[in-house]
């Protein structure tokens, strides 16, 4: 039973020498494996191999104790390693003689005292190739299988063994190998040899496929659980394969030029997937799950070009992570108001839309790549829109006290009308929020304030484009009259 996987080995003495792990896991096949010793029960032991070292290292147990009189000769022909353990009152008598011996070889003393010197009674350590994994693991951590992570800790060698970045079933299947191998029980999978690893094992290990056509798509296979970057671009997909959501590993995902038109929620379980280009597909929307799901923390790079959105959710501004998006050649009528909650955003581009503004918080941007041409920027309005009522309503002025002082809410305190109306609020320039109340007005920005490079707007050579504002009180919009002229 074999397992593909990356392995880092760590010993726990490393701290008391005052040393510190290394850190890197190389590529691994780490098997169950078995032996049978002449005269002696199976034996089970793990064995992980890289490519470095085919043969692999084993971790095995419990060292069964031996005590005996041998003569030389008898060490000498002995078939197993072993090493010896003198009784403390032989010590000040005993001298070693001959080089150290490998760990393949038998450790030979003397006792010069000794009435017979040919012969030595001693305590023995037998360390045979393969010892039994019974009660040799001290812990399981499987916190994260799920996610194809898991550590065993063995007491003998004290060493832990991290894995890492391995399919998630094949990870659960073979912990409970190994479990029932602890247990003392019988393992009723097919154990492996202690046959060195071939080469062609670690090809597995494929972390990037790019298929550009419909005829090398794979049918009848799964894609190699350990990819990181997967293209499928040309292939006519009208959807998402859900065997692509299998790959916890994935970091780029590549289905542009296909004609998918709704992607699943679960491809936010992706927890590594930085990188998603779905340019030139028929996408109408993208999905508030999506905007809530793991990408929040991985996503880094958006390509939704040439699709047929209209609008992002203002959810769309919780992927916090994103440094580059591309919204070019869709039918987007406007950005998230929120928009500028993106910090780290670095490079936008949303050419040839049908944007007739930008909001007003646009301009809390730190971009260093603006293109928004061709887009039907309409041309600011003299008179400002006055929605303001006094007094206020209940329920803007209980929404505006939530937002302000930031108390949580979700569907399951309030009804999710509301939930929906707080979310879509309207950000004052003093900093406070209104709902429907305010005072809208509209002025013209420089895009050179937002970005190092501008595209130029139109064919006239412009880089400014209208920017809406809203105010939640007649004060907030006075002291912003400059600012609107």
């Amino acid at each position: 039973m074999r397992l593909h996987c990356e392995v880092e080995v760590v010993s726990r003495r490393l701290p008391a020498l005052g040393l510190r792990s290394r850190g890197r896991a190389v590529r691994a096949v780490l098997s169950l494996c078995q032996r049978e010793p002449r005269g002696g029960p199976p034996r089970v032991g793990l064995l992980v191999a890289t490519l470095r070292d085919k043969r692999g290292t084993r971790y095995e147990a419990h060292l069964p104790l031996f005590t005996g009189s041998f003569s030389h000769s008898e060490l000498l022909s002995a078939p197993h390693s072993c090493r010896v353990l003198l009784p403390s009152r032989l010590c000040t008598h005993c001298s070693l003689i001959g080089r150290p011996s490998p760990p393949s070889s038998t450790s030979i003393f003397t006792c010069p005292t000794s009435p017979n010197p040919s012969v030595l009674t001693f305590q023995v350590t037998f360390v045979p190739p393969d010892q039994q994994l019974k009660e040799n693991i001290e812990q399981f951590f499987t916190k994260f299988v799920d996610e194809g992570r898991a550590t065993v800790r063995l007491k003998e060698p004290p060493v832990d063994i991290y894995l890492s970045k391995a399919n998630s079933s094949s990870l659960k299947g073979f912990l409970s190998a190994v479990r029932l191998a602890h247990r003392g029980c019988k393992v009723e999978t097919s154990l492996s040899t202690l046959t060195p690893v071939k080469t062609s094992e670690f090809e597995k290990f494929k972390t990037k496929m790019v298929i550009t056509s419909k005829k090398d798509y794979p049918l009848s296979k799964n894609f190699p659980y350990s990819l990181e970057h997967l293209q499928t671009s040309y292939c006519g997909l009208v959807r998402v394969d859900m065997r692509m959501l299998c790959l916890k590993n994935l970091r780029k995902l590549d289905l542009s030029h296909n004609h998918i038109k709704k992607l699943p929620a679960t491809i936010g379980d992706l927890i590594h997937l930085q990188e998603l280009n779905l340019n030139d597909n028929h996408l109408e929307s993208f999905s508030v799950a999506l905007c809530q799901s793991t990408l929040q923390k991985s996503l880094r790079s958006l390509d939704l070009s040439k699709n047929k959105i209209k609008a992002l959710p203002v959810q769309f501004c919780q992927l916090r992570e994103l440094t580059d998006l591309k919204l070019d050649d869709n039918e987007l009528i406007r950005f998230p108001f929120k928009i500028g909650q993106l910090t780290n955003l670095r490079f936008l581009s949303a050419a040839r839309n049908k944007l007739p503004f930008l909001p007003s918080e646009f301009k809390n941007l730190s971009l260093e790549y603006l293109d928004l041409f061709g887009n039907t920027f309409e041309q600011p309005e003299v008179l400002p829109v006055i929605m303001l009522q006094t007094p206020l309503t209940l329920l803007e002025s209980s929404a505006r006290t939530i937002l302000y002082n930031r108390i949580p809410y979700s569907s399951h305190i309030i009804p999710f009308h509301l939930c929906r109306d707080l979310d879509t609020a309207k950000t004052c320039v003093c900093g406070r929020f209104c709902l429907s109340c305010f005072i809208q007005g509209t002025s013209t920005m420089n895009l050179h304030s937002v970005a190092h490079t501008v595209v130029l707007v139109d064919n006239m050579g412009g880089t400014e484009a209208p920017v809406i504002s809203y105010f939640c009180s007649l004060a907030c919009y006075v002291n912003s009259c400059d600012m609107l002229k």
